[in-house]
């Protein structure tokens, strides 16, 4: 596959509004590692993008300037390779349109297609939280010695009463699986069930450190081990990761009956 993606060679920035350039990646490649079957997905979700650098002409020719959010459902069959779409994106700068609302449609239509789903497309960027209700896992003293793969057998109940947590921490680090460039989030696990053992978690989202896979394959196979060894009632999972060629993304799955969480954007983004 990584012989296909227009990632880890050089490839040259187009001139001209290109569809053609968007890169769909089959979501079952990812799952299958994982267990999860297709037809009777344990979770819903969207993966929501950010997108930071998004420009057109108008029908003078004199330039437009935009951000965007783009929302992805994660019952589309195929997920968008990231540098596919920042390509994608760029394909626009060259492009004369007559309004804004021209260029959401065509960028619904073009991202729909590739993702065989309905992706939302919305001009702006939701607003920098600082949401106090979480815990942080950060200041565990903890011993941490496995990074190459994720390791769910750190994954514990502390105890058999039911509580309601919101716990984050910052230290999530994987790596693309075809550059091997780091991607950085921040990841919150908000759940309702057994007490989780806070030191088996944070150990746990550290093995994730050397770990090569996409982001959206990241959240779904730890909401996927959280839930295994955790036996949470209900269970969501959002990373937001840092911004790499002018996007963002983040990836959010919860148990079934859950909405998403309030779109937001942390500091690192």
């Amino acid at each position: 596959m990584s012989s296909q993606l227009p990632l880890g060679r050089e490839v040259a920035y187009p001139r001209r509004y290109d569809p053609s350039l968007l890169f769909p990646i089959p979501r079952t490649q990812g799952r299958d590692a994982i267990g999860v079957p297709g037809d009777a997905l344990p979770f819903v979700g969207q993966d929501r993008w950010h997108a930071y650098e998004l420009s057109w002409l108008d029908a003078r020719g004199k330039p437009v300037v935009a951000t965007a959010t783009l929302t992805v459902p994660a019952t589309s069959p195929c997920l968008i390779e990231s540098k596919s779409l920042k390509l994608y994106l760029n394909s626009f700068n060259a492009e004369r349109f007559d309004d804004a609302e021209q260029v959401r449609a065509r960028i619904v239509q073009d991202l729909s297609q590739a993702a065989g789903a309905p992706v939302e497309v919305a001009f702006g960027l939701p607003a920098i939280d600082a949401d106090s209700g979480l815990q942080s896992l950060d200041a565990l003293e903890v011993e941490c010695s496995a990074y190459d793969e994720p390791q769910p057998s750190f994954l514990a109940i502390e105890a058999d009463d039911e509580v309601e947590e919101r716990l984050h921490s910052a230290l999530l680090k994987s790596n693309c699986p075809v550059t091997g460039q780091p991607d950085w989030a921040g990841v919150t696990i908000a759940y309702r069930g057994p007490r989780i053992d806070r030191a088996g978690l944070l150990r746990y989202l550290v093995s994730f450190r050397d770990h090569a896979e996409f982001h959206e394959q990241c959240v779904e196979r730890i909401f996927v081990d959280v839930l295994a060894r955790c036996r949470p009632r209900t269970l969501s999972v959002e990373a937001r990761y840092t911004r790499r060629g002018g996007l963002d993304i983040n990836p959010w799955r919860g148990t079934p009956g859950l909405s998403p969480p309030a779109p937001g954007r942390d500091l690192r983004q």
